[in-house]
């Protein structure tokens, strides 16, 4: 009875009041979405300029050329690129490589889809290993900056659109707090939380920079690997579902698992230490 009768003083204002400041509130939380909307915004523009200038200084290439010169979003796009990329690949190659690495993680930053176009392309334009330690780099910075940029500013937003995915994500990962390099190393191999999610999700639920970032780099390597694979033979494919074939869609579900077989073993020795 002592709870319900103290009170915070708003109780005893007049209704009018009460009303005000629930709307002061509900207009400080739209006002609060609007700026990080606006950031997210400005920020997308620079780097979308940013991006653009490194194009504009790419070779001078014919019009028929030109014209394939573009962020690929879908397999035919990539075979054009690839085609008219290996014309220019060997006289420019650092060009070439700094645009792919600027393009890369331009889409893992904003969690644009199109980057298992430019994975597949990386193993038609470089060399292994070089492909692949470029896909694993582009993957944990792209990553990372989407991470950093949500924890700053889209916090609000993340858990206005996907309360309930986040709710339960937030479930799982407090079940692995304890291994979550592991954890996210298992995701990234497996199709079970697409990256984008994972991307703008995991500063919200409080998961540490460090498994993350190391996370990311270690667990996108195998499926990069089957799209080296696949763009050896780019011009065969209809499709970038074809870069992984059943079988290895089920090896990387088992290579999945395969990475949490070190957290078993802990918590088994763990219990039989307790």
């Amino acid at each position: 009875a002592v709870v319900s009768t103290q009170s915070t003083g708003i109780e005893k204002c007049p209704s009018s009041f009460r009303l005000f400041l629930r709307r002061s509130t509900v207009g400080m939380t739209a006002d609060s979405n609007k700026r990080s909307f606006v950031i997210l915004g400005v920020v997308f523009v620079s780097a979308i300029s940013t991006l653009g200038l490194i194009y504009s200084n790419l070779p001078e290439l014919p019009e028929e050329h030109s014209r394939h010169i573009k962020l690929p979003r879908n397999i035919e796009d990539a075979k054009e690129l690839g085609r008219v990329i290996s014309i220019y690949k060997d006289t420019h190659y650092f060009s070439v490589m700094g645009t792919y690495f600027a393009s890369y993680i331009f889409l893992q930053t904003f969690a644009i889809p199109g980057s298992i176009f430019l994975s597949i392309l990386s193993g038609f334009l470089f060399s292994f290993p070089t492909n692949l330690v470029l896909i694993c780099s582009c993957s944990a910075i792209g990553a990372t900056n989407c991470f950093l940029l949500f924890s700053m500013v889209g916090r609000k937003i993340v858990t206005r659109y996907f309360p309930e995915r986040i709710e339960k994500w937030n479930q799982q990962v407090d079940k692995h707090r304890d291994s979550l390099l592991n954890y996210i190393i298992f995701l990234r191999i497996t199709p079970f939380l697409p990256n984008w999610f994972i991307n703008m999700t995991s500063p919200v639920i409080g998961v540490p920079v460090f498994p993350f970032v190391f996370g990311t780099f270690l667990g996108v390597a195998p499926p990069s690997l089957l799209a080296i694979q696949a763009g050896k033979t780019l011009h065969t494919l209809t499709s970038a579902s074809d870069a992984v074939s059943p079988l290895q869609f089920v090896l990387l579900i088992v290579l999945g698992f395969v990475s949490m077989i070190p957290v078993v073993f802990k918590h088994y020795f763990k219990k039989k230490l307790e």
